[in-house]
């Protein structure tokens, strides 16, 4: 199952929005892969450069929201942290159904951008230091994309938060 689900292509929808911005970047075609270890090597890139997407719910303190929890491949997400950030008692890890109604994708494909407006999209900084690119899988799991690092903040204006172990 690599294509998007739902109505809308979300890889097409990114593509768009990068040309549109004018951002720096290529699109690689390569074996449908999901894990983010495996597609760095197919992608020749750095572990540290591959953009892990986690869509986390935030409950608690009267909050309940959903987030796209950003970070470098490399790295592990303390959950606590982000429900600590949105003022919520604890965080998960959203459920398949919840992931592809947010995202239109599945685990694997989820880009680093939010095209949900109630999927709230946040970045440990951690992933752009040291990084002139990132790379991640462009709402396919046979389709990456190796983006500028100042171009994907500019674009996808993530709030910055450190969540990572």
């Amino acid at each position: 199952m690599s294509e998007c689900v739902a109505s809308g292509d979300i890889y097409q929808q990114l593509v768009t929005l990068l040309k549109d911005e004018n951002a720096r970047f290529r699109i690689m075609e390569h074996e449908p892969v999901g894990k983010c270890e495996a597609v760095s090597v197919v992608r020749g890139t750095r572990l540290e450069q591959g953009a892990k997407a986690l869509v986390c719910k935030v409950k608690g303190n009267s909050v309940k929201r959903h987030v796209l929890a950003i970070l470098s491949a490399a790295q592990q997400a303390d959950l606590s942290k982000i429900a600590h950030h949105f003022g919520g008692l604890k965080a998960s890890l959203a459920s398949p159904l919840e992931v592809e109604t947010l995202t239109q994708c599945v685990f694997g494909a989820i880009p680093p951008f939010s095209f949900h407006p109630e999927l709230t999209l946040i970045a440990d900084p951690g992933l752009f230091l040291q990084q002139q690119e990132i790379a991640f899988n462009a709402g396919r799991l046979e389709k990456s994309i190796i983006l500028n690092t100042d171009d994907y903040l500019r674009i996808a204006r993530p709030q910055l938060v450190n969540f990572t172990r």
